[in-house]
């Protein structure tokens, strides 16, 4: 079983489900998935921060057993979670959001199982997910790659949190999300989650940039990471240019090799969107 977190409200959807199809469409192997997908209700901070519905979860779930009837998804309501740790602590309104916050709950969570892959929704995988969650992190709390902009302005080893492959019972004896939530909740923190867990670390694994390419896409990319990017012509400027963004993709990227994997995604949000006016949602 391979298991992957996400963390979101309902806007997470549209990238929940590309990079879900390019982990399905890129593994060979026949091993089922479990995805846990960690959300919570906070609209009386913004009204749009509502958690991911279960329409979007039934259709999702209905997507992944299309490839095999052994996947499932399930979510996992934080609110309680979020309330009792973070409301009003001086990361909640951090530069994303407070949902990029609730994976330091990783390990309150009955069940979550010793190996965990968690992703951000805005990511692509070119190859075979094997190639990242067969990496050995016996002794490691988590394993991650270098962030493009971090590893020359802040460190060498300065991390994108991304992409983090977790061992979860290392990361217990370490008490490594215990010490990050402490972070955040008496620190004001200029990535917050991503500076509470590199603040927090006893001993990661460094992965290559492959694992986590958040500028370039290679024949040997394993994971194409679309974060926020700095683009130097016509003029100096950033773009956060999201892989569900298919004109743009092929546009301002010219990729054409994500191109099976987001005609689905066309087809399928489109179906999803019948749908749920069907059903008067």
């Amino acid at each position: 079983m391979v298991n992957i977190l996400f963390c979101g409200n309902h806007k997470v959807f549209d990238g929940m489900l590309t990079c879900t199809l390019s982990i399905l469409k890129r593994t060979e192997s026949k091993e089922p998935f479990k995805f846990y997908i960690f959300s919570m209700d906070v609209s009386h901070i913004r009204e749009d921060y509502t958690p991911i519905t279960k329409g979007q979860m039934d259709f999702f779930n209905g997507v992944i057993k299309e490839y095999n009837p052994e996947n499932e998804a399930v979510t996992v309501d934080v609110t309680d979670l979020y309330m009792a740790n973070f409301s009003k602590c001086p990361n909640e309104n951090a530069y994303c959001s407070p949902y990029t916050l609730i994976r330091l709950f990783a390990d309150m969570i009955d069940g979550v199982p010793d190996k965990l892959l968690y992703l951000d929704a805005d990511i692509m995988f070119n190859r075979d997910i094997h190639l990242l969650y067969d990496t050995d992190i016996t002794d490691y709390e988590y394993a991650a790659a270098r962030d493009h902009y971090g590893k020359y302005l802040v460190s060498p080893n300065y991390v994108n949190a991304g992409v983090l492959l977790f061992n979860m019972k290392k990361a217990k004896e370490t008490k490594l999300f215990e010490k990050a939530r402490k972070w955040i909740q008496t620190k004001k923190l200029p990535f917050a989650d991503q500076s509470a867990i590199i603040r927090s670390t006893t001993k990661k694994k460094m992965l290559k940039q492959r694992f986590n390419d958040q500028k370039f896409l290679h024949k040997h990319t394993v994971v194409r990471h679309f974060s926020k990017r700095l683009f130097w012509l016509p003029y100096p400027h950033t773009a956060n240019i999201k892989q569900w963004q298919v004109s743009k993709v092929h546009k301002i990227f010219g990729y054409y090799n994500f191109d099976d994997i987001l005609f689905e995604y066309i087809y399928l949000i489109e179906k999803f969107k019948k749908e749920d006016i069907a059903n008067g949602k």
